[in-house]
């Protein structure tokens, strides 16, 4: 589980997930993905953020077997709505 908008999620996320698919080739590999959504009007705060998800997005189809993607606007609804967390 990662999120694919900032540095350490899409690059790092997606070179871990690079090494343990060639190490466990026989092996399942899910993977549960935070995308980047329209928060702040559709203004992001990391003007690169659309360029991570994009590469990090290409290499979970390459590397995985399953790809669940939530968008972060919605979870933080999620989070707010059926959990009851003021501030997730």
């Amino acid at each position: 589980m990662h999120s694919i908008g900032g540095g350490t999620g899409s690059g790092l996320g997606s070179l871990i997930l690079e090494k343990v698919n060639e190490e466990y080739s026989d092996k399942l590999s899910i993977n549960f993905s935070i995308v980047p959504g329209s928060t702040h009007g559709g203004n992001s705060d990391v003007v690169v953020e659309p360029f991570n998800s994009i590469l990090a997005l290409n290499t979970l189809v390459e590397s995985s077997h399953a790809v669940f993607t939530i968008e972060n606007s919605a979870l933080n609804r999620i989070c707010q709505k059926n959990l009851k967390m003021e501030n997730p």
